[in-house]
């Protein structure tokens, strides 16, 4: 029971809407009591123009970034950690020299993440999926907007130019 079911509120009761009946028949229990959780659904258009933004800023960015990031993904996903959408991990070694030895191991797993050293410590940083299933409406514009933010202070450029010129 893992897929969401679709349902209609008619002022008394839920109701599955037409191709979820067979669903719910197959997985719930008739009497049984059900907690419902509301997913508000992203707009696809909103989601389209957001990766159109992010492309469109990579091709235009200045040339001292292209190494740093070799496509739009790294980009936005190099965006979303530096906005707070990540997953930190850290590792304390022992010395320094180890610190950085465990760092230059570490990078290559993921060549999205972002790794630092600081003296005995290692972090490592991961950005946050922002697929349907995992982020829901609410918060994919928050990190949207967070995300076209910095990119736009990166090239040089106001946010709503960059969210205009993908439109």
């Amino acid at each position: 029971m893992s897929d969401a079911v679709a349902a209609m509120w008619d002022g008394e009761h839920f109701a599955p809407l037409g191709r979820y009946r067979k669903k719910c028949d197959q997985d719930f229990v008739v009497g049984q009591v059900y907690s419902l959780e509301v997913i508000l659904e992203r707009s696809d258009n909103s989601h389209r123009h957001y990766f159109a933004a992010i492309h469109d800023a990579w091709l235009n960015m200045p040339e001292a970034f292209a190494e740093r990031f070799p496509t739009s993904e790294h980009l936005r996903k190099y965006a979303l950690i530096k906005a707070g959408y990540a997953e930190e991990r850290s590792i304390v070694c022992s010395t320094p020299a180890e610190a950085t030895r465990v760092a230059v191991f570490v990078q290559p797993i993921d060549s999205y993440s972002v790794v630092t050293v600081n003296d005995y410590v290692v972090r490592v940083f991961t950005a946050q999926s922002q697929s349907y299933r995992t982020m829901d409406a609410k918060t994919f514009q928050q990190s949207k907007t967070a995300v076209l933010e910095i990119i736009s202070d990166m090239i040089g450029v106001k946010r709503e130019q960059l969210a205009k010129a993908s439109s």
